[in-house]
Order: C-alpha cells, then structure tokens, then sequence
C-alpha cells in the first residue's frame, strides 16, 4: 500500500459527499414537489407544487425556464438503464457494477498511490459521486413506487434539455458527476502521456551530460611535467 498525503483524503471525501447529498437532495426535491408519472401520462404521485412553476393539471414537469433553440425544463422520469437510457432492464446488472466502481476507485486512489495526483483524486471523487448517487437509485432506497405499489428501482431523472428539435436524454446530477469525471480522466490520459514524455527526455539530456569527461585543463594531477 503506498502512502499518499492525507490532504488527499480530505479533498476525495468533500468532493464525493457533497456531491452525493446534492444528488440526492434535487432528486428528493424536484420529485415532490412535482410528483411523476408511469411515464406515458398517468400519474403515480401528484407533487406538492410549492416550489417550481408547473402547467395545470400535468404532473411530473415544470414550465419551460428556457423557450429558445435552447430549451430546459424539470421532467421527472425513471431509468432503469444505464447513462442516456442505455440498457434498459438490466438494473441489477448496473447495481453491481456500481459497488464495483467504487470499489476500484477506492483501491486504485489509496492502495495502488492514484491519490498522489490531485488530478487524479478530484476526479474519481466525482465518479464515486455519481456512482453513489445513482445506485442509492438503483436499490429503490428513494421509496418511489409503481401503481401496483411496487418499488421502482430506477434512477430519478429530471434535468431535460433540447437543442432544436433533438431531446437530449433526461439525466441528473450523478450523470454530470460521472461525465465530469470520466472527461478529466480522459484528458490526464492524453496529456499525461505527453508530460512523462517530456521528463524522461529531460532526465536522458540531464544524465548524458553529468556522464560528459571533466575538462581536465589545469588540473595539476593530470597536467604533463615539463622536459
């Protein structure tokens, strides 16, 4: 186990519980207040409508805040896929590679020494968040229920955009979380490479030349007496 500096803890720790409870905390706020639905209209809980501006009579979304080609508004719907709706039905599946996901992220921070790179630590902090936030989704832990008054084990989205006329998939902030931390890890890979690189050229110059013969003019041991 190599050892890391313990600011490094501090800095993982902040990053991935904060970005749990705000996970969690939109999640629980925006499906209250606006309630949700089976996902083809009829609704399984009305929300309570005291916080975010919502049509009449429609459940489960909020009034555009953005009306342009841009366009947002809150739409709460459940994924029982992975990111962007990919996998459908496979939630137990995605469940376990989640504990695994965390698992290795911690393994590889403060076990294998990843934790030394600051670079590094912040961004397995935010894929540990998202990691957590979702699958506390995945194990039903949010109490959400279907009209059979079964438990939905699906994660809660809510933050829908489009660009023109294309619905971009409806995702929270454990998405964002893992996508801004799988982006940062993409980036260290492609320029770390380069910086390594760019060391061991300097170490290689710095070696040939301390291996370089002293000038030995003027050195009385080596300089030739006089006939």
């Amino acid at each position: 186990m190599m050892r890391v500096p313990a600011n490094r803890y501090v800095v993982f720790l902040l990053i991935a519980c904060v970005g749990f409870a705000a996970d969690l905390s939109s999640k629980s706020a925006v499906f209250l207040d606006l309630g949700y639905h089976d996902g083809k209209g009829f609704p399984l809980k009305r929300g309570e409508h005291k916080v975010f501006d919502h049509p009449p009579r429609l459940e489960g979304q909020s009034r555009p805040y953005l009306d342009k080609w841009v366009k947002f508004r809150l739409y709460t719907s459940f994924n029982e896929g992975a990111l962007w709706g990919i996998g459908q039905g496979w939630t137990a599946l995605f469940a376990t590679l989640s504990v695994l996901a965390c698992i290795g992220v911690l393994v590889w921070l403060f076990v294998f020494g990843a934790a030394q790179s600051r670079w590094l630590t912040v961004s397995l902090a935010f894929i540990m968040a998202g990691a957590l936030g979702n699958l506390w989704d995945r194990m039903a832990f949010h109490g959400c229920e279907n009209a059979k008054g079964e438990l939905i084990y699906g994660v809660r989205d809510f933050l829908f955009f489009s660009f023109g006329g294309w619905n971009y998939p409806i995702f929270n902030l454990a998405d964002a979380f893992l996508v801004t931390g799988a982006i940062m890890l993409i980036v260290q890979s492609i320029f770390w490479a380069d910086v390594q690189e760019s060391k061991k050229t300097e170490t290689k110059q710095s070696e040939e030349k301390n291996s370089e013969p002293k000038n030995l003019q003027g050195n009385p041991a080596t300089e030739t007496s006089p006939r």
